[in-house]
């Protein structure tokens, strides 16, 4: 089955940008298309993309994601700017709210309507990225006379975190796209469902390249803990229908016993959440995500599986 779009996450686990570089460089000849950049607690979002662009320049990058609350509106205009200008008509700017965690215990911001504040951005990035000077009160903030000093020559694309239905709505209505992360192929469907068929879906997949399913699921098991616990993560997997599945697991996280809630996460969410297997095994469950209607899969291979991380980005290409 042939797939247009096939990206990777930069910089890759364990490693910072430029000791990114080489393998950045080899992406293209791979078969990969797309190179996505995170933003939690590690490198910034613009600034593997950055120099990405100047490496492997016939790579699409985005952003997935930057929060809409720890940069000023502005601020988030003029990065995505110089993204658009250094990569021009290959860069897509990813926007969402991001977490209380990040946004309030980090970043001393405040969390508060978040629906409302990506949805503002939003509304204020397209005529910014367009050159046009903005004066407007929305509903969680106003911006009076912005105007870049240059705008980029092709706007980037602009595409939503969206993890449920309202979101998933306005980035059908009035973005380019919606990213997702943790489901299952079956969990594209839905997705899907509430995005319409027209809509670009983006989704960072978790892949860990071992024939050990055990040694897959005690990875898997950690990052899932940490993220299913977040409160629009857990509100995500009760729409899917894992509420149930995964309350042992919320229960244990919240009383403080951390290892109770990694043994209560089920083999079967593991294994519906993490694409694990040798490279084939992967490479054909990544598909199985495109066949259910996910457009752009990004991969994100963890540390910890039988290959090298150069041989596991190797062996996970389209091509391989």
């Amino acid at each position: 089955m042939a797939v247009d779009r096939w990206g990777m996450t930069i910089p890759f686990f364990g490693q910072t940008p430029v000791e990114s570089r080489e393998l950045v460089t080899e992406l293209p000849a791979l078969g990969y298309t797309d190179a996505w950049s995170a933003e939690v607690g590690g490198t910034d979002g613009f600034v593997p993309l950055a120099l990405a662009a100047e490496w492997a320049p016939s790579l699409r990058l985005g952003t997935a994601i930057v929060p809409v609350y720890t940069r000023g509106p502005a601020l988030l205009a003029m990065s995505a700017a110089t993204l658009a200008d250094l990569a021009p008509g290959r860069f897509v700017l990813g926007i969402g709210a991001s977490s209380p965690v990040i946004v309030g215990n980090w970043n001393a911001g405040e969390f508060d309507k978040p629906y409302a504040r990506v949805r503002d951005t939003l509304r204020f990035l397209r005529p910014a990225l367009a050159g046009e000077k903005v004066t407007e009160s929305y509903e969680t903030f106003a911006v009076k006379g912005f105007r870049l000093e240059k705008a980029p020559a092709t706007p980037p694309k602009i595409v939503l975190a969206a993890l449920r239905p309202g979101m998933l709505r306005l980035a059908a209505r009035e973005a380019d796209g919606a990213i997702t992360n943790w489901l299952s192929p079956g969990d594209v469907r839905k997705v899907r469902g509430e995005l319409g068929p027209e809509t670009e879906l983006i989704a960072r997949l978790f892949v860990v390249v071992t024939e050990d399913a055990a040694k897959a699921r005690e990875i898997g098991r950690r990052l899932l803990a940490a993220y299913l616990t977040v409160p629009v993560y857990a509100a995500f997997h009760e729409w899917l229908g894992r509420g149930e599945l995964l309350r042992p697991m919320q229960e244990a996280w919240a009383a403080g016993d951390r290892k109770a809630a990694l043994k209560a996460i089920p083999d079967e969410v593991v294994d519906d959440l993490v694409v694990h297997g040798d490279a084939a095994t992967c490479r054909a469950r990544v598909r199985e995500y495109v066949a259910a209607g996910l457009d752009t899969p990004v991969l994100a291979p963890l540390p910890g599986g039988d290959l090298p991380l150069a041989d596991t980005v190797r062996a996970l290409a389209p091509g391989a």
